[in-house]
């Protein structure tokens, strides 16, 4: 599919998924169009092609959907579609009228008055018009969906003279076709609440004066003024000043942040205390928060398994609806000499009651608001498909190193084995070796040196070479040194070796520096566990996960000190990139549903072999948002008991609602057998249906991070 070509447009109108996909169909056929997908859940359409928006709309005109250019902004789209409640909805209103008119005249004339049927009549034919149009269309050409059963029973109950019925049962129908759109909109509301947050406008020096500018002119390098009290309006770096900044629009941490010189600030977030210039790094549409609203909306069209079920269950549902229908109308009145009018009105009742607008919407009304309730609580879920496994999950492998640790480890020893090194001569030419590995621990060493003022930068390394799971090696004034574990070392004295263990034992990395034949010094290196680890793998275990495994490339006794710290059930330790793999293979076989847990960017392998990879610290991160299934917005596992909460909660909210929808229905069908069901309690069941489903739904929006995260 050729990007380039793609336009995404803002679709207002959409009353249910299968107006979406007739939507969708009709695009598609458009001259110059070669591919369009609907996301009905963020209410968008991606068109690859051309067309323009007055044929798009046409193509909509079924439902007299609005479209608008998806870059344009909330309050434009308002101004575009200016339609009040009353307005969208006023053939309801005199469809009920004349209503209540013909009830009256009823009570008044008798049932067979013409001017009584006229008052049904136009009730039916002015509720209903937009209902027969789609239904009557569908109907030529052999499509069976909702509006066709509708269609079908509404008209058919003119036809045995139950006027008063056909017309409660248009307006109920679109009252519920209302309360529908409502439900969705206020879903799709969760997402779209998250515009809001980052402001249009910002102040920005330029030519020595400071001026109010639009997000939408700011330049990557413009300085940008935040006062007290603010909200930062684009993604920067901090250029001077100091102050707290609330980050719970993104991170969903709501415990400010200390910013200086340097640290990174996000659009959307809230300047509490002092005042800031920052140097703009990313244009507007570029910025974390865009992000997250496009992956989140992106998000709603994957499908869950449940949903894509759903949906095909509601193909051959449909169909099967209307061939029990019949069978009710004509076998007893064919084979048993019974009523031809009672039997054919029970077979339209059945039609009404086996509208599958509640079984459709059971689950897209709950994967939206789930979705859309984790974004505004700084989790990022990227597809259905992913909230439905976490809900599942049997077993979570975390990464140790910025995981389970703080990520951020520090030189604690160092000792020279050589007496013809100092500390100093041993930690210049280590630092100059680590200063050209990519490896974690690297930082430590540097960040040592540059304490002590070791001039290693002067230091001239020559044929420099990593040796994965093992260690480095390079070249200083022709001798080759090797820094690594006791691997790279097997010729070392038994002293030195039970050094590294005592060291190991108290849960520190230990390195070796010298040569093949000798070591020179060794140093080991700790990296904090978080505070909370232990009290999240807890919570877990509580939420039951049953089997919590912490995986490592770190030595055993290391492994083994942190693993015991968290409480994690399982410790892997010593593995290569290519032994997390097949670990992750393993323990998926083993458990169907595992998670991995990790920085994002480190172990991707591992990550992409879980049912779901999770990442942390995805805001500052473009990698994690962009490859993690899920992405921790937060720097902090606290986030994670939430997680699966709110997924199960979701997967539990799905199952109700399936269970209500066709329930519901069949108590509704189970009246036909003594002839009970009426075209009232159909349209009622039906719509009774719908009210819970999607009331039970939006019990989501209302879910707290609090009750569940630490």
């Amino acid at each position: 599919m050729n990007e380039a070509e793609k336009k995404v447009y803002r679709v207002e109108g959409f009353t249910c998924i299968n107006c979406a996909g007739k939507f969708e169909r009709n695009v598609k056929e458009l001259e110059g169009v070669h591919e369009a997908r609907v996301n009905f859940g963020a209410a968008k359409i991606s068109v690859y092609g051309e067309a323009t928006l007055e044929q798009l709309e046409k193509a909509g005109a079924f439902e007299q959907l609005k479209l608008t250019p998806e870059h344009e902004t909330r309050a434009e789209v308002e101004r575009t579609t200016p339609l009040s409640f009353l307005k969208k909805h006023i053939h309801v209103f005199i469809s009920a009228i004349f209503l209540v008119l013909g009830i009256i005249g009823q009570s008044m004339l008798g049932e067979g008055n013409g001017a009584v049927i006229a008052a049904f009549l136009v009730a039916i034919v002015v509720g209903g018009y937009s209902l027969f149009k789609v239904g009557l269309a569908n109907l030529m050409k052999a499509q069976f969906d909702m509006k066709t059963l509708m269609t079908i029973a509404v008209i058919g109950a003119a036809i045995i003279g139950e006027w008063t019925e056909g017309a409660i049962v248009v307006i109920l129908f679109a009252i519920s076709e209302a309360l529908e759109r409502f439900s969705m909109d206020q879903a799709r509301q969760s997402i779209r609440s998250l515009m809001d947050i980052a402001p249009k406008e910002a102040l920005i020096q330029r030519n020595g004066e400071t001026v109010l500018v639009s997000v939408d002119d700011i330049q990557i390098g413009d300085r940008m003024i935040v006062r007290p009290g603010q909200k930062i309006a684009m993604d920067g770096t901090v250029v001077s000043g100091r102050s707290s900044v609330n980050q719970a629009a993104i991170t969903g941490e709501s415990v400010p942040v200390e910013k200086h010189a340097a640290d990174e600030v996000f659009a959307g977030t809230l300047n509490e205390e002092g005042l800031l210039e920052v140097e703009v790094t990313k244009r507007v549409e570029d910025t974390t928060i865009s992000k997250i609203i496009h992956l989140v909306e992106e998000a709603q069209a994957e499908r869950a398994p449940s949903q894509a079920f759903i949906d095909k269950f509601a193909k051959y549902y449909t169909p099967a609806i209307m061939l029990v229908a019949l069978f009710i109308a004509l076998i007893p009145p064919l084979f048993f000499q019974a009523s031809w009018e009672t039997w054919i009105y029970q077979g339209l009742a059945v039609l009404v009651v086996g509208c599958p607008c509640a079984l459709v919407i059971s689950t897209p009304v709950a994967i939206v608001t789930a979705i859309g309730n984790a974004a505004r609580n700084g989790v990022l879920i990227k597809g259905g498909v992913y909230l439905e496994e976490l809900g599942g999950l049997k077993a979570i492998a975390f990464d140790k190193t910025g995981t389970l640790t703080k990520g951020s480890p520090h030189v604690t020893d160092l000792i020279t084995c050589d007496k013809d090194y100092t500390d100093k001569e041993a930690l210049a030419a280590i630092a100059a070796l680590e200063s050209r590995s990519a490896h974690p621990l690297a930082s430590a060493v540097i960040r040592k040196a540059d304490e002590e003022q070791v001039p290693y930068h002067e230091v001239e390394v020559n044929d420099f070479v990593s040796l994965t799971g093992k260690g480095i090696k390079g070249s200083i004034d022709g001798v080759t040194y090797q820094i690594g574990n006791l691997l790279l070392f097997p010729e070392a004295s038994a002293e030195i070796k039970e050094e590294v263990f005592r060291l190991q034992r108290q849960g520190k990395t230990v390195m070796l520096f010298g040569t093949e034949k000798e070591v020179f010094a060794l140093f080991a290196v700790a990296d904090e566990v978080r505070e909370l680890s232990k009290t999240v793998v807890e919570r877990l275990h509580q939420l039951g996960i049953s089997r919590t495994v912490m995986l490592t490339g770190d030595n055993w006794l290391t492994a083994e000190a942190v693993g015991r710290q968290v409480g994690v059930k399982e410790i892997q330790a010593e593995l290569l990139p290519e032994d997390k793999l097949a670990y992750m293979k393993q323990l998926r076989n083993e458990h169907e549903r595992v998670a991995m847990i990790g920085d994002g960017v480190n172990d991707a392998p591992a990550l992409a072999a879980s049912t779901v990879g999770i990442a942390m610290g995805g805001a500052g991160t473009d990698t994690a948002l962009e490859t993690a299934d899920v992405a921790l917005m937060s720097d902090d596992l606290k986030q994670l008991p939430y997680l699966i909460s709110l997924s199960r909660k979701a997967l539990r909210i799905i199952k109700q609602n399936i269970a209500f929808s066709l329930g519901l229905k069949l108590l509704a069908l189970l009246l036909v057998v003594p002839g009970w069901l009426t075209l009232w309690i159909a349209i009622l069941a039906d719509m009774g249906a719908t009210l819970l489903v999607t009331g039970n739904g939006l019990r989501l929006l209302n879910r707290k991070k609090n009750s569940d995260q630490i």
